[in-house]
């Protein structure tokens, strides 16, 4: 089996923010366990700005050109590290520096698969990472999850491991005295995982429970089974690959039917909306039900500041999510357009064509079932 593993900020690095070197270890003996049990492993890890700031700083800025340099301080002692700890087992590391927007370009995501799988078949772990150091856009805490989800699906992995700093998903905020127990398994549209990932990350760079909730379903979409588990448990890895009860909180993976190439998994779950375009009945239907790209006929409003390109949300005009897709008019543009069927003669085009165009509407819930998140139901391909 080909397995993912990301290991949070949290997980590697004390209050100050300097590595821990005994639990990095740690997850280092579980991979060599696992390859020595016949699987693949990539590691996805976070670090290196908290390590960054620890050596130059004390505390964590928070403007921009000083995260990219103190990640381009600590991302090199961060793969040092990983190369330490897994030579210890006789496995060499290679460092990998991906963003995710490297999997929206079919060229670039085509030359991440080729050489992530040429080091696997030449017995290499390869250790991922954001390259925060040149990244072009905020800095966002809790990438990584979704960076090693789509990993996970880049490989057709088999499973996706989230280590972090709680049991996994559980049922209340123990923050709030609550009794929390633990939510062992569910499925990618379960009501619960999103009634239990709310809260925020911690101050040194994870991105809380929300962002591995949206990993482990990014996973699950496109049909990688993903495990939300303590990094500090002993064994979990292995446990994990395993599917051992209680080991963590398990999200299935979907129907093969059901599931998501790595195009619209990237539109759906790693681009950030920049705004939102409210449809009438007749194109949610359409989209919904035929699959057709949105016009801007059957547009009625435009919320937000956009360019061509970005990412939307296209909700109806009640305010619920129909799909997310890349517009192809600014936010101006797009509302001269709204409603009109033809411009100067000419069709205005699509404003959201069908292949940029992820379906995210709530399907009508099953007698005695749990029904399905908004960003759980029908999945088109």
């Amino acid at each position: 089996m080909l397995v993912v593993v990301k290991v949070g900020t949290s997980s590697l690095t004390d209050e100050a923010g300097a590595l821990r070197v005994p639990a990095l270890e740690g997850v280092a003996a579980e991979v060599a366990e696992a390859r020595r049990s016949g699987h693949e492993v990539v590691v996805v890890t976070s670090g290196a700005i908290a390590i960054g700031a620890a050596c130059l700083l004390g505390t964590r800025p928070t403007d921009l050109p000083t995260l990219q340099a103190l990640a381009a301080v600590g991302q090199p002692l961060l793969a040092g590290a990983w190369g330490n700890a897994l030579g210890a087992h006789g496995l060499a590391a290679a460092q990998i520096l991906l963003a995710p927007y490297d999997f929206a370009a079919r060229q670039q995501y085509l030359h991440a698969r080729q050489t992530l799988r040429r080091l696997l078949e030449l017995s290499v772990v390869p250790v991922v990472n954001e390259n925060d150091a040149v990244a072009d856009d905020e800095i966002r805490f809790g990438d990584n999850d979704r960076l090693a989800a789509l990993v996970a699906q880049l490989l057709g992995a088999g499973l996706l491991v989230l280590l972090t700093d709680t049991p996994g998903v559980l049922g209340a905020d123990p923050r709030l005295g609550r009794r929390a127990s633990l939510i062992e398994e569910v499925a990618d549209g379960d009501d619960r995982l999103a009634a239990a990932a709310a809260g925020p990350g911690s101050e040194r760079g994870s991105g809380g429970m929300a962002s591995k909730v949206a990993a482990a379903r990014m996973a699950a979409w496109a049909g990688v089974r993903a495990v939300i588990g303590p990094a500090e448990r002993p064994g979990i890895l292995a446990a994990a690959i395993a599917g051992a009860p209680g080991v963590g909180t398990t999200v299935r993976a979907r129907a093969r039917r059901r599931r998501l190439p790595a195009r619209k998994l990237w539109i759906a779950f790693a681009l950030p909306a920049s705004g939102r375009v409210v449809v009438d009945e007749g194109a949610r239907r359409a989209i919904v039900e035929a699959g057709a790209s949105l016009l801007p006929a059957g547009v009625r409003a435009v919320e937000g500041v956009f360019g061509a390109g970005d990412a939307v949300e296209v909700v109806d005009r009640e305010g619920a999510l129909v799909a997310k897709g890349l517009v192809r008019f600014d936010a101006e543009a797009l509302a001269r357009r709204a409603g009109t069927r033809s411009a100067d003669g000419e069709s205005p085009g699509e404003a959201i064509h069908r292949d940029d165009l992820v379906l995210l509407a709530v399907p009508e819930r099953a007698p005695g079932g749990t029904g399905s998140s908004r960003d759980g139901a029908s999945a088109d391909g």
